[in-house]
């Protein structure tokens, strides 16, 4: 098989500081604590090849494009197959990259089951694919699965009413309506039909795979029931986009949620996996590389958070639009690629600050949302 067996830990990886690309951290010392890379070799991306990073646990790459360049997905050796944890986008370069790894790492054995952790396209993308070819199951937590064939069913719809009053409360211009008009329902395109059934997946489950137990920790924030998978046995924890070693999940709000919380669920899950998986634990991440030091990357994810929301309050000192205060959660200009998520991200931190008691928002004459300090809550030593 093409599979590399090349674990280097602590002495041999490399180490790093961290670093968000939410926010800018100014000139400030790195975070207290470093991350380390255990694995001096990656797969690389769409080549057939995988990297052993636990006994029966291979890491593939497929081909992302954009920023982020590629996805990690996940192969554990389940009896006489595998079972594969995420997929990659429905694209014909990751369709042609999983042939080469059926017939190269995985040695020409059957896919067992796909597990995905959420329904971003990136991990469900050919989740549907895969399940027909081999004839397996999906596993996926409810919550994803639903949302998903929500998502999915709005394909070829116009874009809704309430998703251009959103936007434009947020202080987007015309044009970027219009736009927002052209591109809705494009979800749908990234994901091959997904199977009709799935085994559900809760919080605190145990399951098997391969004769080894792993246990189902999910988070809320970034996706709705997002599932983490904890192997005590192996020491590995296949964190998703729950905990990324060097950038911030997105944390958004959306159209059909306006008023959600998104961030405060998203640091209690930060808590939670903290509380329940130990430190020295491998992470697993679908970005970036394989790293230790979980405990230390949580505390850095929560503290940039809290960061970012107190800058934003201090901007608001003066009323502002969603769009008026990108400059204070992120350290790149924010240009029509990137305007929805920014402006899904910015409103998760206002929506949280509304629920600690700290901003109110007004809505104006023409259905602009304004944000300001609710009065007595900024201090001159704020």
């Amino acid at each position: 098989m093409g599979r590399i067996n090349d674990k280097r830990r602590l002495s041999g990886g490399r180490r790093d500081g961290m670093r968000d690309g939410f926010e800018d951290d100014g000139g400030r010392e790195p975070p207290k604590g470093r991350l380390v890379y255990p694995f001096e070799t990656a797969p690389e991306q769409g080549s057939g090849q995988a990297v052993e990073v636990a006994p029966g646990v291979l890491w593939l790459r497929m081909p992302l494009g954009g920023s982020l360049q590629f996805i990690n997905v996940w192969a554990i050796a389940d009896g006489g197959g595998w079972a594969v944890v995420d997929t990659g986008l429905q694209t014909r370069e990751t369709s042609q990259a999983w042939r080469a790894a059926f017939a190269d790492a995985l040695g020409g054995k059957p896919i067992t089951r796909v597990i995905v952790t959420h329904l971003h396209p990136d991990h469900i993308g050919l989740a549907g694919w895969m399940t027909r070819k081999f004839d397996c199951r999906l596993w996926m937590t409810r919550l994803e699965y639903f949302q998903c064939r929500m998502l999915v069913a709005d394909t070829g719809r116009e874009a809704p009413e309430d998703g251009v009053r959103f936007f434009h409360a947020a202080g987007w211009d015309e044009d970027a309506i219009e736009n927002y008009k052209a591109r809705f329902g494009g979800f749908g395109k990234a994901i091959y039909a997904l199977p009709d059934s799935y085994r559900r997946l809760s919080d605190g489950e145990d399951f098997e795979i391969g004769g080894k137990t792993w246990r189902v920790v999910t988070g809320q924030g970034h996706s709705p029931d997002h599932a983490c998978l904890w192997c005590p046995e192996l020491n590995v924890l296949i964190s998703g986009d729950q905990v990324l070693p060097r950038i911030s999940s997105n944390v958004s709000v959306f159209p059909t949620e306006p008023d959600a919380d998104p961030l405060s669920d998203w640091l209690r899950s930060l808590a939670k996996v903290k509380a329940t998986v130990p430190d020295e634990v491998i992470v697993l991440p679908a970005h970036n590389d394989p790293f230790e030091g979980l405990h230390t990357r949580i505390d850095a994810l929560i503290s940039g958070h809290e960061r970012g929301l107190a800058r934003l309050e201090k901007k608001l000192a003066e009323p502002k639009r969603v769009v008026d205060t990108f400059g204070a959660l992120f350290a790149r200009p924010i240009g029509p690629d990137l305007l929805g998520m920014a402006t899904g991200e910015a409103l998760a931190h206002l929506n949280c600050l509304i629920g600690r008691g700290r901003v109110r928002r007004d809505i104006d004459a023409e259905g602009v949302a304004w944000y300001a300090p609710i009065a007595g809550t900024i201090s001159s030593e704020d």
